[in-house]
């Protein structure tokens, strides 16, 4: 495809408009730094695999991450074994005991629970880790499991500078509300209606 003079040269015009809008944009933003809480929630695929993702940004930086996994658990994930390799630049606990439907026990699934969130606090009391990744937090939080207040004010209240990461369908409006950073996963389409199990290295 060949261009012109004549349309370079009105492209350069215009991406040097569109610089300029960010640039101002960028500099009214009176922040430099602070510790975010961010929701990934929805019905689409891919809040934990962007949690991740994120992890390994700040692993790559020189950060350090901790994981706590709610309701996952039963089997193992792809993404820890991965992780491994950072050594103790990663703290990785799996604590659930799968879904509700598999265990049918209300009871073990709301101490599995409890016992994620213990950890949970005490990653987010520990200095030495930037990025907290709760994984299914937010089904823990729709059935009930946790006190959604004392979630909310402990993630609030959660020490300066640090980063924490909440995943799960149905996010709960106080949490929401509570966010710096909420995505909501879109669900257009997705192999598993056509049939397709979950796969190792997809789904897990």
């Amino acid at each position: 495809m060949s261009i012109t003079a004549e349309e370079a040269a009105r492209h350069r015009a215009k991406m040097q408009k569109r610089k300029e809008v960010q640039d101002a944009e960028v500099a009214s933003k009176p922040i430099v730094s602070k510790g975010l809480l961010i929701v990934n929630t929805g019905p689409g695929k891919g809040k934990s695999t962007a949690a991740f993702g994120l992890a390994l940004r700040m692993l790559g930086i020189g950060g350090r991450v901790g994981v706590v996994q709610f309701i996952k658990g039963a089997w193992h994930a792809g993404e820890q074994d991965g992780f491994a390799a950072f050594g103790d630049r990663v703290q990785w606990h799996s604590m659930g005991e799968g879904f509700t439907w598999e265990t049918q026990d209300r009871a073990r699934d709301v101490a599995a629970a409890e016992r994620a969130w213990e950890q949970a606090t005490r990653m987010l009391a520990d200095p030495g880790l930037d990025l907290v990744v709760l994984d299914e937090l937010n089904i823990a939080l729709r059935y009930e499991m946790l006190d959604l207040a004392a979630v909310v004010a402990a993630l609030v209240g959660r020490r300066e500078g640090q980063h924490v990461i909440v995943t799960g369908r149905n996010a709960k409006p106080e949490l929401i509300a509570a966010a710096d950073c909420v995505t909501e996963m879109g669900a257009t389409k997705h192999h598993f209606a056509a049939g397709v199990k979950a796969q190792r290295g997809v789904e897990f």
